[in-house]
């Protein structure tokens, strides 16, 4: 009876490194693993776009949210708790629409992946990327005239910026298929009971 739900999940998501009933917990530690890895390295640059990726290929939409929520939130806890960002009215409202945007961009990611063909294609995942990173940083502009910061959407940072969250995005696809080939949560033996 088990064997029957997981092709059907397998079918659904482009990543399934661990069975269905672990799905939004492996991925919401990865996330947030790397969100704190890469808040401490990057501060500003956390690539929530593939993040946004990575939650929509792994879960259904509602989770996905949760999860893209909570590394958003680790990503602030580092920011104002470890990083000393400064605690004022445009700071804060930037980390909410860096939360607002990154939430935009795992909303995308779900309808894109929706849409496109089934199968865990590089291709798909890389298209996905595309419309997320560019939903993320619409969202993000769109704050500009109110909180300021346009000087920060020229074609050469967004461009890097673009390349850092690609270069994340393999390194978690990458992560992903790693546990699934090395199956650490038995989820091939419980297949096949």
């Amino acid at each position: 009876m088990a064997t029957d739900t997981f092709p059907s999940h397998a079918d659904r998501f482009r990543l399934h490194p661990v069975a269905p009933r672990h799905a939004a917990m492996f991925c919401f530690a990865l996330l947030t693993v790397s969100c704190a890895l890469a808040s401490f390295a990057l501060a500003c640059a956390t690539p929530f776009a593939a993040f946004a990726v990575v939650a929509a290929a792994t879960l259904p939409l509602r989770p996905a949210l949760l999860v893209v929520t909570g590394a958003w939130l680790v990503n602030q806890t580092i920011g104002f708790g470890a990083l000393h960002y400064p605690i004022d009215a445009s700071t804060i409202a930037w980390g909410f629409v860096i939360g607002a945007a990154a939430l935009v961009a795992t909303a995308a990611s779900s309808a894109v992946l929706r849409v496109l063909p089934q199968g865990r294609t590089p291709l798909v995942l890389a298209l996905t990327f595309v419309v997320a990173y560019g939903a993320y940083e619409l969202a993000l502009l769109a704050a500009t005239p109110a909180l300021g910061g346009e000087s920060a959407f020229t074609s050469a940072i967004v461009t890097r910026l673009g390349l850092n969250s690609a270069l994340w995005l393999a390194g978690l696809v990458a992560a992903c298929e790693i546990v699934r080939l090395t199956d650490p949560f038995g989820r091939g033996r419980a297949m096949s009971a």
